[in-house]
């Protein structure tokens, strides 16, 4: 009965924390009082305004910032308000409407807002980190990539050196010296994965001077839900240089003969790829006769694996493109180059060796952070978005966070058509050549979406047999977006895109130079209009393609053309048939049909949460396990406790040390030994865990609860780390000659990576373990099927 009692009131509970739309009742009065306070700022000069902000710093200014602090009063929010709107009229002849005073108000009560696409989110946004400034508090502004970080830090810095408030930007080109800077700064732009990489570059420093970031304070999201939730499985890793992993050419020559059916099967999904008997005996007699399934040639097997899944599994041109001699991924939720990003260095070799690449330095994860774990580093998070309310129960579940839908400044007025669904992806792509010829020939601009690099060529080259010239932008071009995505709004523009999710500009109608004149007559025309050429997995997608027309109340169109073999369909919902027959197009009209559709990409969604959970329940451990680890090492880097705990387990040693180099010199030898044996402990734990997720799901076939050993190996395995860490110091500092300069680490054996770099490792595709455990079910399954023919 507890237990019904207990699950009713966490489903009322979430009913109550739905997302809805801002009750602009709570905020008419503060709105009132911003346009009143705002006649009589606009009276004052430049630096009387920036005065009036100084003066509203010391007024709500703290130097303890706390996680459930509610933020600024209203007489302090409308003072606020006031003067950002007319430091953003003076700097930008930009005045805020209401909603995106609105939004910077939720923002600053810690919220993740959803604004439509063009409704000003990255102003809204610099209005509430100017707010978490002037309180005292230092703000991450934390974007999807370095361009729209560096871009809309100078964008807005006027504004900010309006209200008193210093700005800077981080990127991969940044010097330490500039980091260190950027990060002194009371607002700080920088691209999700390079604040986590100088994370991770912090937790490798031996000495306080090299640290380049502050504590973490406040973190503002743009693109919300892409970072907290696309990105969410995709671990920032810094690793250290050695020579294994390479790819074996020879291997990948020998997996390039299979066949599909013959050699090797894959799943439904297109998840695993395995060896059929037949498929087994080819490649060890291709390797000498060897026996692949015996211990003695496991790194073989391995090999074999790992080039197996390169070949099967992963496709050029929609997983990955080769530019300038080397891999590089695809993000799928944006249709850009993921930069820094790669598989796990068997993996990622393997893929080099097939497209007979030289590989690229592979090395041990010297350590790692996911996004929820630097999310959570923070005492204040929020974000801004176009689509939060589809994703807002895993905001609630992983990170705690409330979403606020903003209504926009003016209705959207933009037509939605029904889909237009077809017996094949032959017949759809004709359709959806025509259709755009169609329209064209009025001189109303399209953006048409595709799923991946190879689509958006296809359909390129159709346009250009049907006689359309467009502009192609996706991960082969992604420098030129800004300037491509910009003149999408033009009168007889054609533009072919991959995903455009975080895009970051917006398609002002009539193009970016355009006037009025050019917008109105676009306008005329119903506007861009956008075309999608199947479903995305996520409807967020969908809805973020939708919402670059009908941009801040202009008219405009979208439609997406769709077919019963599209790979989301294919993949999610493999047994879909049409309700009806086609008409001479190809084309079905039936509801069945459409549902079948909508039903793949629920399911898709419900996967996509299932891996997003997954991947959180095995790292959740970890984090508090990296988090006594951290508190531990900060205290050996900022403190005398590495000298204190040397001289009370070694005492007769340290007398002797003492001797003979004075106490500065002996106490950076010992936090520095300490420092060394305990990074590369945890470098060691951190590669037994996993080795121990990538066996994990062989306990499922004993059945065993795949988590909860993984718990329990994990504890125990880290219930002696600390003490192993001080043993090593104590029996290091025993045996190291310790010189007027300190002690040689080299000479002492403490090597730490000749070099080191940092990479965002794509999580393996083996996404659950109840599908890798039925998978290798299946597969034993099979080869006794096998053997007894």
């Amino acid at each position: 009965m507890a237990a019904f009692l207990t699950r009713v009131k966490g489903g009322f509970q979430r009913l109550m924390e739905r997302p809805a739309t801002v009750d602009l009742k709570k905020y008419a009065d503060v709105l009132s009082s911003i346009e009143w306070r705002e006649e009589r700022v606009a009276k004052l000069d430049d630096a009387e305004l920036t005065e009036a902000a100084v003066a509203l710093r010391k007024k709500v200014g703290t130097d303890k910032p706390d996680k459930a602090d509610k933020g600024m009063d209203n007489q302090a929010m409308v003072e606020l308000c006031a003067l950002g709107r007319e430091a953003s009229r003076r700097a930008l002849d930009q005045r805020p409407y209401d909603m995106q005073l609105v939004g910077a108000m939720e923002l600053l009560h810690g919220r993740i807002v959803e604004m439509g696409t063009g409704e000003g989110k990255t102003l809204a946004g610099a209005l509430a980190a100017a707010g978490y400034a002037l309180q005292g508090r230092s703000v991450h502004v934390m974007s999807v990539n370095d361009y729209l970080a560096r871009r809309d830090a100078e964008w807005m810095r006027p504004v900010y050196e309006l209200l008193g408030v210093s700005v800077g930007w981080v990127d991969q080109e940044s010097s330490p010296e500039d980091r260190r800077a950027a990060y002194g700064r009371d607002v700080t732009y920088g691209a999700v994965s390079e604040i986590g990489f100088d994370v991770l570059r912090d937790r490798l420093c031996v000495d306080p001077e090299e640290l380049v970031q502050r504590a973490p304070d406040v973190a503002l999201i743009d693109e919300a839900d892409s970072v907290l939730v696309d990105e969410a499985r995709v671990p920032l890793v810094m690793a250290g240089s050695t020579d294994d992993n390479q790819g074996d050419p020879e291997v990948a020559q020998i997996v390039r003969t299979l066949r599909p059916g013959q050699h090797y099967e894959r799943d439904e999904d297109n998840r695993n790829a395995w060896l059929t008997s037949r498929g087994a005996k080819v490649v060890e007699k291709a390797l000498g006769d060897i026996d692949l399934y015996s211990g003695d040639h496991s790194d073989r097997l391995a090999a074999v694996n790992a080039a197996l899944h390169a070949h099967a599994l992963l496709q050029r041109d929609v997983d990955y493109i080769v530019r300038d001699g080397k891999v590089h991924l695809i993000n799928t939720s944006r249709g850009r180059i993921a930069l820094l990003q790669r598989w796990p260095d068997g993996l990622q070799a393997a893929v080099e060796a097939k497209e007979r690449l030289k590989p690229t330095e592979s090395g041990e994860v010297l350590d790692s952070i996911s996004v929820q774990g630097l999310v959570g580093r923070y005492q204040r998070v929020c974000g801004m978005t176009g689509t939060a309310q589809a994703v807002a129960e895993q905001l609630r579940e992983f990170y705690e966070l409330k979403v606020s839908v903003i209504p926009p400044n003016k209705p959207c007025v933009r037509d939605d058509e029904p889909d237009r669904v077809y017996e094949a992806v032959e017949a759809k792509e004709a359709a959806l050549v025509k259709e755009i010829v169609a329209q064209h020939e009025t001189g109303r601009p399209i953006l048409v979406g595709t799923m991946d690099v190879a689509e958006s060529e296809r359909i390129a080259e159709k346009l250009t047999a049907a006689g359309v010239s467009s502009v192609v932008l996706n991960a082969k071009n992604d420098a030129e977006e800004a300037k491509i995505v910009a003149e999408a709004g033009a009168l007889n523009a054609v533009t072919v895109s991959t995903q455009m999710a975080g895009r970051g500009t917006d398609i002002r109608l009539g193009g970016a130079g355009g006037t009025e004149a050019d917008h109105d007559e676009v306008a005329e025309l119903g506007g861009l209009y956008v075309i999608g050429c199947g479903h995305y997995p996520s409807s967020r997608l969908d809805n973020q393609l939708r919402g670059r027309s009908g941009r801040q109340g202009d008219p405009g169109g979208s439609v997406v053309f769709a077919s019963l073999t599209d790979d989301l369909v294919t993949q999610y919902a493999p047994d879909a048939v049409a309700g009806s027959d086609a008409d001479e197009d190809g084309r079905h009209e039936d509801a069945t049909s459409q549902r079948f559709i909508d039903h793949a990409q629920r399911v898709a969604e419900g996967v996509n949460l299932d891996v997003h959970r997954n991947t959180w329940r095995y790292t959740r451990l970890i984090e508090h396990q990296r988090g006594i680890v951290l508190a531990y090492r900060d205290d050996l880097l900022n403190s005398d406790l590495a000298a204190k705990q040397l001289k009370e387990r070694s005492p007769e040693r340290w007398a002797e040390l003492a001797e003979e180099v004075d106490d500065e010199v002996l106490a950076r030898v010992a936090r520095h030994v300490l420092l060394f044996h305990l990074d590369t402990r945890w470098s060691q734990h951190l590669a037994y865990l996993s080795d121990v997720r990538e066996t994990i799901h062989l306990r499922a076939l004993a059945r065993e609860t795949p988590i909860d050993e993984f718990h329990r190996v994990a504890i125990g395995e880290f219930r002696g780390l600390l003490k192993d860490v001080g043993d090593l110091a104590v029996e290091t500092v025993a045996n190291a000659e310790v010189g007027a300069d300190g002690l040689d680490l080299e000479q002492a054996g403490l090597r730490r990576p000749t070099s080191t770099w940092t990479y965002m490792v794509h999580d393996n595709p083996f996404d659950s373990d109840a599908e890798q455990a039925l998978q290798r079910v299946r597969a034993m399954l099979k080869r006794v099927k096998a053997a007894k023919r």
